[in-house]
């Protein structure tokens, strides 16, 4: 691409600063207020343009805090252009700053914006599909305290604007987004709704104050098998095992966005105040800087870290006592001869006590996971 190329009439294309799979980044100037700029680009022959459809969703969403501005977008000969505020660093960015792991101060203070951007999109009707901390970023100069949502390439519409008619659940649906933040019920193929952007927030804060999160480094020969693992491991991993250490509000969040049905409305300010119960307990002050400033500041002269960890106590063992397999599998057959394997769910209060049919005993292989008791995904709620 010509770097000199001029598009939109006055925004001057500058040098790359990003890229991936749906095409490049650019940095830029509007050569009449000379502000700096960003401009994605997709180019033309792309297998899935997304790009006009992700700037015509922020442009629905412009009047919110922590939503990037739209300045310009349209199609040019060779691809799709559109020219947006520029911003700092990905979360994900900052995590490796702070030698991937934050203080559990900035893990609260991000889940607060997190959760109030993904309601903002929420309300306006849209679901986001692929929450990560990639694709939260932090603004810049004065705005450098707020955090964007960013990249709505795979979003989509959850319900009529107009009759607040919500879409149909769905399954055997393909997975959208990122496994490694991706919800259970996503990852089992179910359509997905406001309550997976929010378990995908869950993982990504867990993963903040953890540092890591257990189904990371899977290596498979493909992709498919890879997700079965991941799901496998999601399933298999008790809560208060992935929120170990951790003030019990983590569990109670996961727990809860789990709970949820698929049209059901979260209640995000339940979310909020069990972080900012957390905040209270551990006294944090509401202008405390996030780590990656005191990173900064520190870095020319104290080498004390300032990702030193709370302490806490244990969380309370919330999850139920392992149950012999023979009392929670069995097997129906209907009257082709075919045999669904059932998962009885009763005893996991967030699950409401349903049951999931498993297409197959090879959709989850059980050898490989956990004590039964502890398979939660396979209790779809819906």
């Amino acid at each position: 691409m010509d770097s000199e190329k001029r598009i939109g009439g006055k925004f001057v294309i500058g040098s790359k600063i990003g890229g991936g799979s749906f095409g490049e980044i650019f940095n830029g100037i509007n050569i009449n207020t000379n502000d700096k700029i960003a401009i994605k680009f997709e180019p033309n022959g792309c297998k899935t343009p997304q790009l006009i459809s992700e700037a015509k969703i922020l442009r629905s969403l412009d009047k919110g805090i922590g939503i990037p501005k739209i300045f310009w977008y349209g199609n040019g000969d060779d691809g799709s252009y559109m020219v947006m505020e520029l911003l700092g660093h990905s979360l994900e960015d900052q995590f490796s700053t702070c030698h991937r792991k934050f203080t559990l101060r900035t893990t609260i203070k991000l889940a607060d914006q997190m959760l109030h951007r993904i309601e903002f999109v929420h309300n306006n009707n849209i679901i986001h599909r692929d929450i990560k901390p990639d694709n939260f970023i932090m603004g810049l100069g004065s705005k450098s305290n707020i955090v964007y949502i960013i990249d709505f390439g795979l979003s989509k519409k959850y319900r009529d604007p107009r009759t607040k008619q919500h879409i149909p659940y769905r399954e055997n649906k393909s997975l959208t987004g990122t496994a490694r933040y991706a919800s259970i019920n996503t990852h089992m193929g179910i359509e997905q709704s406001r309550r997976d952007d929010l378990e995908s927030i869950g993982y990504s804060i867990i993963y903040f104050y953890r540092g890591n999160l257990p189904w990371q480094g899977i290596r498979t020969g493909t992709k498919q098998e890879k997700y079965q693992k991941i799901m496998e491991k999601k399933i298999g991993t008790p809560l208060d095992q992935l929120c170990r250490g951790f003030p019990q509000e983590f569990i109670n969040y996961m727990s809860y966005c789990r709970s949820l049905h698929f049209e059901e409305k979260p209640d995000y300010d339940y979310l909020r105040r069990l972080f900012q119960t957390v905040a209270t307990t551990e006294q944090f002050s509401s202008d405390s800087k996030f780590d990656w400033v005191k990173t900064t500041a520190s870095s020319h002269g104290s080498s004390r870290s300032v990702n030193r960890r709370h302490k806490h106590k244990k969380a309370k063992h919330t999850e139920p006592q392992p149950l012999p397999l023979e009392e929670k599998i069995s097997y129906t057959e209907s009257g082709s001869g075919t045999k669904t394997l059932v998962m009885d769910c009763n005893g996991w209060p967030e699950f409401k006590n349903r049951d999931k049919i498993l297409r197959s005993r090879h959709e989850v292989d059980l050898t490989n996971l956990l004590p039964i008791a502890n398979i939660k995904a396979g209790c779809s709620v819906y």
